[in-house]
């Protein structure tokens, strides 16, 4: 196609300017609401709680009692060779330093194990409340009075421990995450662009939409209540680099393009906007209906990573259509440099990588299809070989103190309950079952504790060890046999968290599963081509998911998988994969618009969107990769299996599976749209690329 020369009025050129003023003006505006962000992060167990469950509920009651929320821990002394009276005596002096110093719910007794070697003290405080600073500066306080000393060693254990531990963690994600996702962008911009320049563009654009989100998440956090934790927050600065930059990809490669076709950059731009706009559009909005499907997630952290993965999402997407168009035209062709395109020039032809591939696939496009359902599914298998659901101490990828205290005391206390359950009864029944927990088959001791606003709290101390098959048969006899009662405490809420799991998955699934299925349709006017890319990205997720269970358990040694991988890495595989389909098949179905009979316009469309889907792919696994590195094993778990899932969608499905049945199917991709109706023209004899 030859070079087009058009004017430019001088009132468009005034547009880039002022779409630059506009976002000075809007990132001026949301900047005191960005920085509160942190602020209103709450990472409690009620936010990773489902939102009906019975442990929930009685967090929330503890929270009504006299002196609000309890901080539980687990005082432990321990001496290999047992403990002597010294170390004894040195326990219970350090304990009454801690009572005195403290307002506690009791006064702690000493429980020893049978052989001698451990000591242990439950400690409760509703000092601190529901204010997360107070109770970590609670556990912090308890760790320095209980001190070992001479070979005796002193853990602080225990929910409230684990809690400190677990948002000194979270806290410690905010920082690194965004550094480490900035730094993984710039490397592979630097490397995609070879260009010492336009890699900043992008990347600076990212940081700014970023910022946008953070203002935007705490607003509808101050007008909705939209739960704000560690992990959703992580996930929204993932989204905005990741989908941010592979928005960028398509709009500068296809800018580039167009750039050797128009001799303005601002004519340049506008065409670029137009050719793959709707493919952005259709993209992001497949990932924010995907995401905002989330809300029917009983999980409250599940249905509060919804809302903020799509404003992510949501401000990438203005960012890129705007402001990054924007500043691309004021810099010129000059940023481009040292490969500028020139107005009027043909790039140089050469038989890339992609164009070998189409080929094949083109010209046996069954065999290839054939031999790839077998690889996903063998993958598939892998599935099988996944980890059971994750506990509690096993959640981190190096060993807290909390945790080292919770292993001691399993050692120790091998047939004992050391984690106590939390039943909270209607006052006025309240002797009455306390009775009737004392007689619930499993049950070791219960205690009637605090009262208030109608409950009262009973602590109930199971016969069998934490999260155990005894101890979770007890808590639910408990639960079958205490009428108008609520069961509660670690254990519970992690077996809610597996059932709750299980639920959300039945109602959300089928959600995204239709609402990207609608976009898809709405875009290509077909019914064929979304159900082959939906089937696809299901495919990639389930090769994903078993990829995973070959690795975790035997690579790197994790004890379970978190009950929410499955439901998170679907949701974020499927939206986001199904982004590569819509490059690959809009740009196909331009093609055929054009003219082209269907084999060529399968793989004119591999050739031409290749390199940016591989380029783009490798963006997006990699700042999902950087989760890898955090020291959270459901964070480690979730970012391998979609980093993982979005290469093998990127350089398996779409370059060779969605290649290869768009090439059997023919025109029949597009039924029932008028394309599957159109009289394929003739086949041009194939031409050889130059230099090949």
């Amino acid at each position: 196609m030859g070079a087009v020369r058009t004017r430019t009025p001088g009132r468009r050129r005034a547009v880039p300017w002022l779409v630059l003023g506009l976002w000075i003006g809007l990132l001026v505006l949301v900047s005191p609401f960005a920085a509160k962000l942190s602020d209103v992060q709450r990472d409690r167990a009620v936010d990773y709680l489902p939102a009906s469950a019975d442990s929930t509920q009685v967090a929330k009651i503890q929270e009504r009692l006299p002196g609000g929320e309890a901080t539980e821990m687990v005082v432990v002394y321990h001496r290999d060779g047992g403990l002597t009276a010294a170390d004894r005596a040195t326990a219970a002096g350090q304990i009454e330093r801690i009572a005195d110093a403290h307002r506690l719910t009791g006064q702690p007794r000493g429980i020893p194990s049978e052989d001698g070697t451990t000591l242990m003290y439950p400690v409760a405080s509703t000092e601190p409340g529901t204010d997360e600073e107070a109770r970590d500066a609670l556990v912090n306080d308890v760790r320095e009075a209980a001190r070992g000393a001479d070979g005796m060693s002193v853990e602080v254990g225990g929910e409230g421990a684990l809690a400190t531990d677990a948002n000194e963690v979270y806290d410690s994600l905010d920082g690194p995450l965004l550094y480490t996702t900035a730094a993984v962008v710039a490397l592979l911009l630097i490397v995609i662009y070879r260009s010492p320049f336009l890699w900043l563009v992008p990347l600076t654009v990212a940081g700014l939409a970023e910022y946008l989100s953070m203002g935007v998440a705490y607003g509808l956090h101050q007008g909705f209540g939209t739960s704000v934790s560690g992990q959703s927050s992580g996930i929204m600065t993932i989204l905005v680099f990741g989908a941010g930059t592979d928005y960028a990809l398509l709009l500068v490669a296809r800018y580039r393009e167009e750039l050797r076709r128009f001799e303005r950059p601002y004519d340049a731009m506008a065409a670029a906007l137009r050719g793959c706009g709707p493919a952005v559009l259709a993209s992001s909005g497949t990932v924010a209906a995907g995401l905002l499907c989330l809300l029917a997630a009983d999980l409250n952290s599940s249905r509060g990573m919804g809302p903020l993965g799509t404003v992510g999402v949501l401000c990438a997407l203005l960012a890129m259509l705007t402001l990054l168009p924007a500043v691309l035209v004021l810099l010129g062709r000059r940023v481009f440099w040292p490969l500028v395109p020139r107005y009027g020039s043909t790039p140089k032809a050469r038989r890339s990588l992609f164009t070998a591939m189409g080929g094949s696939a083109g010209r046996r496009p069954l065999t290839v299809l054939a031999g790839g359902a077998v690889l996903l599914g063998a993958l598939a298998l892998g599935t099988l070989n996944l980890p059971g659901s994750l506990k509690q101490e096993d959640s981190f990828t190096s060993k807290p103190d909390a945790v080292a205290a919770m292993e001691t005391l399993a050692a120790a206390y091998p047939e004992r309950g050391t984690q106590p359950l939390t039943v909270i009864a209607p006052t006025d029944r309240a002797d009455a079952t306390l009775a009737e927990v004392r007689d619930t088959q499993g049950v070791d001791s219960a205690e009637r504790g605090r009262s208030g606003d109608g409950w009262t709290e009973i602590s109930v101390t199971a016969v069998s060890p934490p999260q155990s098959a005894g101890e979770t048969t007890t808590i639910e006899a408990l639960r079958d046999r205490l009428d108008g009662s609520y069961v509660g405490g670690p254990s519970a809420e992690q077996l809610d968290l597996k059932d709750t799991n299980a639920r959300d998955r039945l109602v959300v699934v089928p959600l995204v599963l239709v609402s990207v299925l609608l976009i898809l349709i709405a875009l290509l006017r077909s019914l064929v081509a979304p159900l082959l890319l939906v089937a696809a990205v299901v495919a990639v997720w389930g090769a994903a998911l078993g990829i995973g269970g070959l690795v975790f358990g035997p690579v790197l040694g994790f004890e379970g998988t978190d009950p929410g991988l499955g439901l998170l890495s679907f949701v974020f595989l499927v939206a986001l994969g199904v982004d590569y389909g819509i490059f690959l098949m809009h740009r196909m179905r331009e093609e055929s618009l054009n003219g082209a009979e269907p084999v060529a316009a399968a793989l004119t469309a591999l050739r031409t969107t290749g390199g940016v889907i591989a380029s783009a792919g490798l963006v997006l696994a990699a700042t999902f990769g950087v989760l890898t590195a955090m020291p959270l094993v459901q964070l480690v778990e979730l970012g391998f299996v979609i980093a993982v899932g979005v290469l093998l969608d990127t350089f398996l499905v779409r370059t060779y599976l969605v290649t290869s049945a768009s090439v059997a199917l023919r025109r029949a991709v597009w039924w029932p749209g008028r394309l599957a109706r159109a009289p394929e023209p003739e086949p041009e004899p194939e031409r050889q690329p130059v230099g090949a």
